[in-house]
């Protein structure tokens, strides 16, 4: 089922993200982690929506929606971020296999980080937080999503990376299977991975040579 609604507000997060407030649907309901399918209510956009995760928890009033804008497709991400307050949205009932499975490692590369807001806020509002770790991977400080709210929640256990350029309190690493072997020491507890489809082949071949099961490796399917 879809649902229309209005976009309350929009602020930019980083250069080229944003946070976007939308009315909450009565009837929609989603655990942490799920996705639903949001399109712009215009003749033009209303059959090109994607799928986004929201941030906001199951329990809020209103959904939040997290969203990189990839201007050179000129696909909705670009329409997206042009859109004012009161435009009309639609959202669709929920959908995805990438939920909260207990304790365990967040690896994100780029938005793909947004998946994961939902779980962490969560977490951290049940003071579930303390047996997690985050790995985010960027190209440079100025591309990571909610630094400052991540490095609150996760504290030392908070390991930023950038590939491109970097500074002082950030790696500038790749996510390799050498890295994950620094950084990690035990590879029995449950990994949770969402990035671009290169990234998540990578570190996914890269953990299971490492050790870790099948059933602790979760991503969405």
């Amino acid at each position: 089922m879809t649902y229309p609604v209005k976009l309350l507000m929009s602020e930019f997060v980083t250069h080229d993200v944003k946070r976007f407030i939308v009315e909450r649907p009565p009837n929609l309901n989603y655990e942490p982690g799920q996705g639903v399918e949001l399109a712009i209510n215009d003749p033009k956009w209303k059959n090109a929506g994607r799928a986004f995760t929201p941030a906001s928890l199951k329990e809020d009033k209103v959904l939040e929606f997290v969203i990189k804008r990839y201007s050179d497709h000129h696909g909705i991400t670009d329409k997206l971020h042009t859109l004012k307050a009161g435009a009309e949205l639609l959202v669709s009932d929920s959908f995805g296999t990438l939920t909260y499975q207990g304790p365990g490692v967040f690896i994100a590369g780029g938005s793909g980080i947004t998946p994961f807001l939902a779980m962490i806020r969560q977490l951290s509002e049940q003071g579930s937080l303390t047996n997690h770790t985050l790995i985010f991977t960027n190209k440079s400080p100025a591309d990571i999503i909610c630094e400052k709210e991540l490095r609150f929640h996760f504290k030392e256990r908070c390991i930023l990376t950038c590939t491109d350029s970097s500074s002082a309190g950030y790696n500038h690493r790749l996510v390799t299977k050498e890295f994950l072997k620094e950084k990690i020491s035990d590879f029995s507890q449950r990994f949770y991975t969402c990035g671009p489809p290169p990234f998540m082949k990578a570190v996914n071949q890269a953990l299971t040579e490492l050790g870790v099961s099948p059933d602790a490796l979760l991503f969405d399917t």
